[in-house]
């Protein structure tokens, strides 16, 4: 018993050795380059074949076939794929995601080449390098670790090595040779893999597909030394290889017998597919997602009408070719599969050749035990989603690199132990269903299913879904701002990704009337992974295309070409754009073109039984409705000029009237005439005035004459800061002597048709629904801006601390914001009859809109206890900060950078959330610290980034009708118009790609999908970032203007001349503390 023991623990050894010869050289490629290296298997599988080609074809000497394969071959291999692969993707600054799939193609285009070169079948006369002595191997691989640790420690191109890792381009700036790191680190690699493979082939099948596959499997090592510990990759490799080795000496009865067996001869499989779902994942958040098609195209419908003409045509072929032909609409079903997760998700997926697997063995195994053959593969695929939702939970919360090593243990393991047990497939044959044995018949069955999946995707696409995915793969923090369930919607694309590869490989093993699990092989489905993104991941195009090169390729005198093309065209990923799309031009929708937009809201039918919502009701200041006169028509609040609105009485611009803006009569409104700033014109409110009843508040922005800041009059819940200054009197805050944010002397800014940052000029001036807005002539700039916005001897500001408003509005009782049913702006068309019921709100035409009955609970808003939040590494980012938002204030937060003023926000947002302890986040009261960002965009907290968080893929109004979809306005399709009206997006430019846009507008897009959601609290990142002083101005306005119609704003922002016009607040941070 001892002597067994030692032998297999020398065999372990053996096994051991070499798989932590691989997770060197993955450590350290990692390290200098940034690169999980998948190919490395690949490379030591090319090596192997060299050496026996040197060895046992050419007859060279071993010690010289060894020298120049490991000295000469291997690291020249490595330098070639760092100046020809991923130097390149390095110099664009390509994302992580391409430089992954940059390696699955040199793992495919190096199988594919070994195929053509030495054909697919397996070789036993690999030569022995270093003959059965395990000890060699072992201290081969020890002295190895040794050195590079001794050389990463102790030498000037070790501490180089440290700096690239740690931050590339500050290494660069340092005068470090960052290439050269890179180089040596592709030929290092290139080595220890040539190594691997020369002292594994003896022992293994040497092929094309087995052999790197067997290296991808010891992956494990490398992820659970972090990519970054070689004594813990080599302890862990040299663990799993003597458990391995011992498992072999068990053999219990019974139905276990088998699966034991399986284990102890894949336990580095066992190992991979626990680092990869279980511990923490490598590879960043988000960031390493695949990228979204540069520009959105559409297929000509002409061009499908070709596509179906060329599938039918095998239909009049016979034989051999019929038989070739009908494997490809069911592969064009699995492909599909991929377009669903990795194309319109921009999920890493290079498992689903285990899902198509299982589709088929289910069906194989279901048929047997007597079930008709269509209705086993119709239970066969739910089974099989079942999985995929079992298999995916763990996977949806990884990113990037993370997701491709989950997925691929998962399709790993199924084929290991699954796939290729006899215990579950030996015997198993697969016919086809009755009435479609014959080639043709059954052809024409799966273009029926094709067809009908094809149908299915696009429906999902085109609908509330396929956008949210769009979104998610384009920005994911972005996306679950929005309000997507981004978990939920990833676990939903894994399911029907699992569900649709099912059917396609039930349909593929009918096909060849066996089930064979070569078909189904994990390298197979990188091959379908490296082909689906040639060709355009997100083009549904792409999968009857690409099974048809596949098949026609392979069905050729030459092996191994259709690997050989697609793996090098997947090495050009971020210099080649995809095939299919590039044939195409971007075909953005015309102005013109009918759209699925609600009807404007001079047609919506007026409101007459609103609800009053929730302390916590997302819908918030956007809902339209009487009392809402600013969001509900911006088409008006447009010709007034969005600063121009307030104008104010006294202290106003020159030549105001009582009521109006410059020069108009005294009884004159801005937008619509006699009556006030909104309110004459017929269904509209009407601002404070003689007219008005008395106690009553418009909900809109600062009724004329009224005097203070925009949002007095509505009341502070208890235990609120009124903040801010009484500015100008008559006028809104920041505006100069009752003008609006910006204004000159002469009178508001006009509202002009290029707005907000770099808008695209799409309708015609004056103000009109396209039209962004500018800031006018008469803005102010530098000091005098701030000065402008902080205007009147009253208008002194503390940070933290705000002076008091106006006598008449303070202690005024809270505002109660009734809401209107469906949120539909109101007509210009008669006002409905007023109600008769006390207690309401004026409503159009001075009449009263009905209130929820019961109390309304005082908004307290969003508010942050206590919070502390230590980054790893023991960094303080936040140390007892405490904050509360005013309701419909706008306050600031400002300081240096490294402050916490980010991490703060992020805590606000739900992006950070604190450990049980150490701070709360409520909303109105309620405890919400452990809701995530997507739960909170929902409960009506909107936010931006300081970096721009649009969906490049989707239309100006697909990225707005995002937020109402996700976000708190469900139940409103018309806040998608009025968020377009009110940011000037209403126009052509609605139907444009956001990828085609400027960063002013883009801002616009930002906001307007914020907007769009009806939230009662905007946070804004930075806004300004970006724009100019004319958009900067312009930005302010809205703000301010957005604040007086109630809304909850908070901005961290460094411009202080922003600040000093819209807040009135402000607090300063410093060192993780809020100093006033």
């Amino acid at each position: 018993m001892a002597s067994l023991t030692y032998e297999l623990t020398l065999a372990g050894l053996a096994v051991g050795s070499a798989a932590a010869l691989t997770g060197i050289g993955l450590i350290v490629t990692y390290r200098a380059t940034g690169v999980l290296n998948l190919a490395h298997g690949a490379v030591a599988m090319v090596c192997a074949y060299v050496l026996r080609q040197l060895v046992v074809v050419w007859g060279w000497p071993l010690p010289l076939g060894a020298l120049v394969t490991l000295l000469l071959v291997a690291p020249a291999l490595g330098l070639a794929l760092d100046l020809g692969v991923f130097r390149p993707l390095a110099l664009r600054g390509s994302p992580p995601a391409q430089a992954l799939v940059a390696t699955i193609g040199v793992f495919v285009l190096l199988v594919g080449g070994a195929v053509l070169l030495w054909g697919p079948g397996a070789r036993d006369d690999a030569p022995v390098l270093l003959g059965d002595d395990p000890w060699a191997q072992l201290a081969a691989v020890v002295a190895l670790a040794c050195l590079v640790g001794a050389v990463t420690r102790w030498t000037r191109f070790g501490r180089e090595l440290r700096a690239v890792v740690d931050n590339r381009p500050l290494a660069v700036l340092a005068g470090i040779d960052a290439d050269r790191v890179a180089a040596a680190g592709w030929a290092f690699g290139s080595f220890t893999a040539g190594l691997t493979g020369v002292l594994l082939a003896p022992y293994v099948r040497l092929d094309p597909y087995g052999m790197p596959l067997l290296v991808v499997e010891v992956i494990a090592v490398a992820v659970i030394a972090r990519m970054r510990s070689l004594p813990v990759a080599v302890a862990a490799a040299l663990a799993i290889g003597v458990a391995q080795a011992q498992l072999t000496r068990l053999h219990p009865r019974g139905w276990g017998e088998p699966l034991l067996q399986a284990v102890g001869a894949n336990l580095f499989v066992v190992a991979l597919l626990v680092a990869a779902l279980v511990l923490p994942g490598v590879g960043g958040k988000g960031e390493d997602a695949l990228p979204p098609p540069a520009r959105p195209t559409r297929v000509p419908p002409a061009l499908w009408l070709v596509v179906g003409v060329l599938f039918l045509l095998p239909l009049g072929l016979a034989g051999s070719d019929l038989h070739t032909a009908v494997q490809v609409p069911a592969l064009a079903v699995i492909l599909l599969s991929l377009v669903v997760v990795a194309g319109r998700g921009g999920q890493i997926a290079l498992g689903q050749a285990a899902y198509a697997g299982l589709g088929a063995l289910l069906t194989a195994l279901l048929a047997a035990a007597g079930v008709p053959t269509l209705l086993s593969l119709g239970l066969a695929v739910p089974m099989v989603a079942a999985a995929g939702l079992v298999t995916g939970r763990p996977a949806i919360r990884r990113h990037g690199l993370a997701l491709a090593l989950a997925t691929l243990a998962v399709g790993v393991a199924v084929s290991r132990f699954v796939l290729t047990q006899p215990y579950a497939t030996a015997g198993l044959t697969l016919g086809r269903p009755a009435g479609f044995t014959d080639d043709r018949a059954f052809y024409a069955l799966e273009l029926v299913v094709l067809a009908g999946c094809l149908a299915l995707v696009a429906a999902l696409r085109r609908g509330r879904t396929g956008r949210a995915l769009a979104a998610l793969r384009d920005h994911e923090p972005g996306a679950e701002a929005a309000g997507v369930r981004v978990p939920r919607l990833k676990l939903l694309a894994f399911v029907l990704g699992a569900a649709l590869a099912a059917l396609g490989g039930g349909l593929l093993g009918m096909g060849l009337r066996a089930f064979d699990p070569e078909q189904y092989d994990p390298v197979r489905g990188l091959l379908w992974f490296a082909a689906v993104l040639v060709l355009g991941a997100d083009s549904l195009l792409t999968p009857p295309a690409a099974a048809a090169l596949l098949v026609t390729l392979d069905a050729g005198p030459q092996a191994g070409t259709a690997a050989a093309l697609t793996g090098l065209l997947a090495t050009l990923t971020g210099r080649l754009p995809p095939l299919l799309p590039a044939l195409f031009r971007p075909t953005p929708r015309p102005s013109g073109a009918p759209d699925e937009l609600p009807a404007p809201a001079s047609d919506a039918p007026p409101d007459t039984d609103p609800a009053e919502p929730s302390a916590t009701d997302p819908g918030g200041p956007f809902a339209a409705g009487p009392d809402r006169p600013f969001l509900a028509d911006p088409d008006k609040r447009f010709a007034a000029g969005l600063g121009g609105l307030p104008g104010a009485v006294p202290g106003g611009p020159p030549g105001a009237g009582p009521t109006g803006p410059p020069g108009a009569g005294p009884d004159s409104s801005p937008a619509t005439g006699p009556g006030g700033p909104l309110g004459a014109a017929p269904g509209r409110l009407p601002t404070a005035g003689p007219d008005r009843p008395p106690g009553t508040d418009p909900g809109g922005p600062r009724a004329i004459g009224s005097g203070g800041p925009p949002g007095a009059g509505r009341g502070e819940p208890p235990g609120s800061d009124p903040g801010g200054s009484p500015g100008a009197p008559g006028g809104p805050r920041g505006a100069a002597r009752g003008g609006p944010p910006g204004a000159g002397p002469d009178g508001p800014s006009a509202v002009g048709p290029e707005g907000l940052p770099g808008a695209v000029p799409d309708g015609p001036s004056g103000g009109g629904p396209d039209e962004p807005l500018r800031a006018g002539p008469g803005e102010t700039s530098g000091s005098a801006r701030a000065e402008a916005h902080g205007a009147g001897p009253a208008g002194g500001r503390r940070h933290g601390r705000a002076a008091a408003g106006p006598a008449e509005d303070r202690g005024r009782r809270p505002r109660r914001r009734p809401a209107v049913d469906g949120a539909r702006p109101p007509t210009e068309g008669p006002a409905p009859p007023p109600t008769t019921r006390t207690g309401g709100s004026p409503g159009p035409a001075g009449g009263r809109v009905r209130l929820r009955a019961g109390p309304v609970p005082p908004r307290t808003g969003l508010r942050a206890h206590d919070l502390t939040l230590t980054y790893p590494g023991g960094v303080t980012a936040l140390s007892h900060v405490s904050l509360a938002l005013s309701p419909a204030r706008v306050t600031a937060l400002v300081g240096p950078n490294g402050a916490g003023k980010s991490t703060l926000f992020d805590c606000l947002a739900g992006t950070l959330r604190p450990r049980r302890g150490q701070g709360r986040i409520t909303l109105d009261g309620t405890d919400i610290t452990d809701r995530s960002a997507h739960a909170r965009a929902r409960l009506g907290i909107a936010r931006t980034f300081q970096r721009l968080a649009v969906f490049p893929s989707l239309t100006v109004e697909e990225n707005v009708r995002l937020g109402q979809e996700q976000g708190g306005a469900r139940g409103d399709p018309a806040a998608v118009e009025r968020s377009l009206r009110l940011l000037g997006l209403a126009g052509p430019v609605r139907h444009r790609a956001a990828a085609d846009l400027p960063t002013g507008t883009l801002r616009r897009v930002e906001l307007a999908r914020a907007l769009a959601g009806r939230p009662h609290t905007l946070l804004l990142d930075e806004p300004a970032a970006g724009l100019d002083a004319a958009e900067t101005a312009a930005l302010a306005r809205i703000l301010a203007a957005l604040a007086a119609d109630g809304l909850t704003v908070l901005v961290v922002e460094h411009d202080p001349d922003l600040v000093a016009g819209i807040a009135r607040t402000v607090h300063t941070m410093e060192g993780g503390r809020i100093l006033s």
